[in-house]
């Protein structure tokens, strides 16, 4: 099959990526000494999830990309709400919901503003590298601050998700099973007071 432009093949990029990911961080486990199984799958779940995500939102890459003699401009939507469709709005937001699940399970204190921050550190990595793809590599894909707007919205309803489930009893001593760092006394206390009072 021809590949005039040498369109760069997604999965023996995205697979390596996937697995040192997931081999850094069950360093960090390891490091910690608080390795299990639960955990492990939370590495791993956020390493094909980290995995996905490049391979969707920054591919395809063209390494021939055809030169059309006029200087590059780039390809950038900065005007919220204009031009976006509502399937485009609710597919960025969902994308970012697993985010908002898997990112509190690994910090020790999540909060609010540190989830829905790493949220919008995220998508304007990827809305970056989207740039840089269109300006080096002819990328297709257009960086547009409406799924920024979307990615951060999806992450905060995430985390919302994983608070409403964990104020379930038997879902929260699951969810405490994933947790990178387990809660301190304080905050056990805490929620078993708070589940009682319900």
């Amino acid at each position: 099959m021809s590949n005039p432009f040498a369109e760069v093949p997604v999965l023996p990029v995205v697979i390596p990526f996937g697995i040192v990911v997931f081999a850094v961080l069950l360093a960090v486990l390891w490091a910690r000494r608080s390795f299990s199984p639960a955990r492990a799958a939370v590495a791993a779940a956020v390493a094909v999830y980290a995995a996905g995500i490049v391979g969707n939102t920054i591919f395809p890459i063209f390494l021939d990309k055809p030169d059309s003699g006029t200087p590059w401009t780039p390809g950038l939507a900065l005007i919220p709400f204009a031009d976006y469709e509502l399937d485009d709005a609710l597919m960025n937001m969902l994308v970012f919901v697993p985010l908002g699940i898997l990112i509190p399970l690994m910090l020790a204190r999540p909060t609010w503003l540190k989830v829905v921050g790493a949220a919008a550190i995220t998508s304007l990595t990827v809305e970056a590298l989207q740039l840089a793809a269109q300006a080096y590599f002819a990328g297709g894909h257009i960086a547009d601050v409406n799924d920024f707007l979307s990615n951060v919205a999806g992450g905060a309803l995430g985390y919302g998700l994983l608070l409403l489930l964990a104020r379930v009893p038997a879902l929260a001593r699951l969810i405490d099973l994933f947790r990178w760092s387990p809660r301190t006394g304080a905050e056990a206390r805490t929620r078993g007071t708070t589940a009682t009072r319900t």
